[in-house]
């Protein structure tokens, strides 16, 4: 079931499938930060309001606005 990495819960797992993004650079900087195909990603934490999120990848922890994790398809 494919899904958004905004969409997950705390403690929930997903693989990547697809990096979205209109513009260039925003999809770069994601893949610049590990977030690419096959990649393992564990949600660590939620903001109160929802924002920002904590994952995990590839050992180590990222912080994403949910604009930046809504571009990110996980299943």
């Amino acid at each position: 079931m494919e899904r958004t990495l905004k969409e997950l819960k705390m403690g929930e797992k997903g693989v990547i499938i697809k990096v979205l993004g209109e513009k260039g650079a925003v999809k770069k900087r994601l893949m610049d930060m590990g977030m690419t195909s096959g990649a393992e990603v564990l949600v660590r934490k939620v903001a109160p309001l929802g924002d920002p999120i904590e994952v995990n990848i590839r050992g180590y922890e990222l912080t994403l606005r949910k604009a930046e994790a809504q571009n990110i398809i996980i299943e």
